[in-house]
């Protein structure tokens, strides 16, 4: 299987997303958890900086070693990555993909149908793209769950491109 997909259609750029390296991403999310709480949208910057602020501070009052805690650490989230069920917010992605003006909707094209969906709704969407550690490759590459998580049980799946209209 194919695990390349597109997003092009009425868009400036034509983008190529490849899930396979989304489990590196900082913007991944646990699908377990995510539709169970209000998501407050931040920018990556706040969030990048209360990063920084938080390694920043641990290092001047533990000094730049780092203690067993946080090699403990480290390993919970490698573990926690092998094993995970993650998925990646799709609004970067369109907004990457800069769509044109009279963009509407978004059509998911699937195996063996399409899902057409108003574009303002996919911007809040989720590309899920591994469950319990392991890449989607029986019915993926990636599941696209509503921001509002009322597919979450049933996603959208077999996911072959993403067309802006």
């Amino acid at each position: 299987m194919n695990s390349i997909i597109m997003i092009e259609g009425k868009t400036k750029y034509k983008i190529t997303l490849d899930p396979s390296v989304w489990i590196f991403d900082d913007r991944r999310v646990d699908l377990l958890t995510y539709f169970e709480s209000d998501q407050i949208a931040e920018e990556d910057l706040s969030e990048y900086t209360k990063s920084v602020s938080k390694h920043w501070d641990r290092e001047i009052r533990e000094g730049a070693i780092y203690p067993p805690t946080l090699k403990t650490e480290k390993k919970f989230l490698k573990e926690k990555i092998l094993t995970g069920t993650f998925g990646i917010p799709f609004g970067d992605f369109i907004k990457n993909a800069e769509p044109f003006e009279d963009a509407t909707k978004l059509t998911i094209v699937q195996k063996d149908q399409e899902t057409t969906i108003p574009l303002s709704e996919a911007y809040s969407g989720v590309i899920g793209f591994s469950k319990e550690g392991k890449p989607l490759r029986e019915d993926g590459p990636v599941h696209f769950y509503f921001g509002d998580g009322s597919n979450r049980e049933d996603p959208i799946k077999h996911i072959t491109a993403f067309i802006i209209e």
